[in-house]
């Protein structure tokens, strides 16, 4: 890559290396999710109950005979597709039962038949697989000599352009080579064991079944503030003492407003999601530290649209004041930056992934250095982006855009996926040694 592409320091060095390992949305994988006469989540109104009311009235008209031999058609007709879809039919049914009038009690088959004209297939990632960000797997056991696992998470698009959160697995080698783990061709969504309402919103509790892999795993939108969408999920592993634990940051959209929301894991098995409180939170795009700096949580956000700003707060759930330390400088970020994800603590500071938004609202990725012990200190800063389309990357859902939503170090390497044009993901690594060289004040 030439040093106009970002890609090679002063002294020519080459130092950004693309991979070829593409993550490509795949229609073929599918959830089943609650459908009602409605627009999910919210509540059915009384026009919508009535409908939800007939279908039930038509399936207690039917006869024994006729409910057996319902079922298994419908068995018959989604095979191979899902997980234990009876036992899903009768919980639809149950999670239902408050809409419904009063009626004579379902017979066990009634039950099963009725909670499946309540779902709906789903192609979650039929439109689009991007905005990754990449951790360290929890469980290490089966990684490469001198490499690690790794989880990446990645925002899918449906129909409707709805967007939820997914995931990936796979192994880091020592010498930064990537491979990703299969797939699991099933999917599936969490149960909700767990839902507060309060002044801020929904907070809720999701579980998967142990058994389940990670890549069938998708988080959908279970909240009115998410209704449209969880959109750009930053993980980070978060180290508090001897504790660790995961924590993301992502744009909850309801199809008339955006707000930040926070996910907490430590397996990845079972997720609380929460909204996030302040002037800072009423925005996209924060980020969190990987650790607490002076005692206090600390936060990148744009409160503004345009700049970024540090936060610092006791409570990791309230966001408020910050002071802007990055503007835009450079011809390709004149419109706006935002960060790509959580700082990256390296010897020499915090490395901090931006994007930078320029002429023809071109999306490009670069970086700034914070000092460590006082991130509010730029100690350099890109001056050409590290990462820009090219010609091959161009095209998509929404051109002319490259983007990560989150980094991590191994060894002396960043490795870094990024979405091409809002379409699919692919990996690039990246010197250490050679970015700080290449890095100007």
């Amino acid at each position: 890559m030439s040093q106009a592409d970002g890609g090679a320091g002063a002294d020519g060095a080459t130092f950004l290396n693309r991979q070829a390992l593409h993550l490509r949305p795949d229609p073929a994988r599918v959830i089943v999710r609650p459908f009602k006469p409605a627009t999910e989540p919210r509540d059915l109104n009384p026009t919508e109950k009535m409908r939800a009311n007939h279908i039930v009235e038509r399936v207690l008209a039917l006869d024994q005979e006729a409910v057996a031999a319902q079922l298994p058609d419908v068995l018959d007709n989604f095979k191979g597709r899902h997980r234990n879809l009876l036992e899903r039919f009768e919980a639809r049914a149950d999670e239902m039962e408050d809409a419904f009038a009063t009626h004579g009690v379902f017979s066990k088959k009634q039950r099963q038949l009725v909670g499946a004209y309540f779902l709906n297939e789903y192609s979650f990632e039929a439109s689009a697989l991007f905005n990754p960000s990449i951790v360290a797997h929890p469980d290490q056991s089966g990684a490469p000599k001198g490499g690690v696992r790794f989880i990446l998470s990645l925002r899918a698009i449906g129909e409707g352009h709805v967007s939820s959160l997914t995931f990936r697995t796979g192994t880091i080698a020592a010498d930064g080579s990537l491979a990703d783990d299969p797939t699991a061709r099933l999917a599936s969504i969490p149960r909700i064991c767990h839902r507060i309402s309060g002044p801020d919103g929904e907070r809720v509790e999701l579980i998967f079944k142990p058994e389940e892999d990670l890549t069938e795993r998708v988080i959908f939108p279970v909240t009115e503030s998410q209704s449209n969408g969880i959109e750009d999920a930053r993980f980070v592993e978060f180290s508090d003492g001897d504790r660790k634990t995961y924590y993301a940051t992502y744009t909850a959209y309801s199809g008339r407003a955006i707000r930040s929301e926070l996910i907490e894991t430590s397996d990845f098995t079972s997720f609380r999601l929460a909204p996030l409180r302040g002037a800072a939170a009423r925005n996209k795009g924060m980020a969190l530290f990987p650790r607490k700096i002076g005692g206090q949580y600390a936060m990148i956000a744009r409160q503004d649209n345009e700049n970024l700003y540090l936060i610092y707060s006791d409570d990791l759930h309230t966001w408020d004041g910050g002071q802007a330390i990055l503007k835009p400088q450079f011809p390709w970020e004149f419109v706006q930056i935002g960060n790509c994800g959580s700082p990256i603590e390296l010897d020499e500071g915090w490395l901090l992934l931006t994007h930078g938004v320029g002429p023809v609202r071109k999306y490009s990725i670069g970086a700034a250095l914070l000092d460590k012990h006082d991130p509010s200190k730029v100690l350099a800063r890109s001056r050409e982006p590290l990462l820009r389309p090219e010609p091959s990357e161009r095209e998509g859902y929404v051109p002319n855009v490259v983007y990560t939503c989150g980094g991590m170090r191994h060894n002396n390497q960043i490795i870094l996926p990024y979405a091409v044009s809002d379409t699919f993901s692919n990996f690039a690594t990246i010197e250490i040694s050679e970015l700080m060289n290449a890095m100007k004040c």
